[in-house]
């Protein structure tokens, strides 16, 4: 199978079917030596997403940036409140009383972005479910692995 159409079926398994329509088509892919496989997409020098050996991708801000034009993409993500933001963007794990709104399609172990005023400032794996965060008022909803301040990016106002 040819890798692009590859890292769209995956981008349309995981995000909902539409979301590989964004995918550039002039991306670069690096491969892994020893199996074949693809290790990481970028476009332009940025990093876009790596894909992990369980199937699943592990994108960036950026790239959920660029995926979040795309009205099925929101429903992977998480809407936080002001109070929590400063400390989301600086890498710190999102809170359930910190969440505004949850996506439906939010599942244990996903990778799950986290907006503040229709911004990606962080990318994180779920703790949660969907109707767990939104039940909840205590514990970690989101557990960042990546946002703007670790990357040295801002926010666009």
């Amino acid at each position: 199978m040819n890798h692009i159409m590859k890292l769209q079926h995956s981008l349309d398994a995981l995000f909902g079917n539409g979301t590989s329509k964004l995918l550039p088509k002039d991306v670069e892919m690096t491969f892994s030596r020893k199996t074949g496989r693809i290790r990481t997409v970028s476009h332009k020098g940025k990093l876009f997403c790596t894909l992990r050996i369980d199937g699943s991708l592990a994108i960036s801000t950026h790239f959920a940036q660029i995926l979040l034009k795309n009205k099925k993409f929101k429903e992977n993500c998480v809407e936080i409140n002001t109070d929590a933001a400063p400390f989301v963007e600086q890498g710190r794990s999102v809170f359930c009383k910190h969440v505004i709104s949850c996506g439906k399609n939010v599942r244990i172990s996903a990778d799950t972005p986290v907006l503040f005023k229709n911004q990606v400032i962080a990318v994180g794996r779920a703790i949660l479910s969907s109707e767990m965060i939104s039940d909840f008022k205590r514990g970690v909803a989101i557990k960042v692995r990546d946002s703007l301040k670790s990357r040295n990016e801002e926010i666009k106002s």
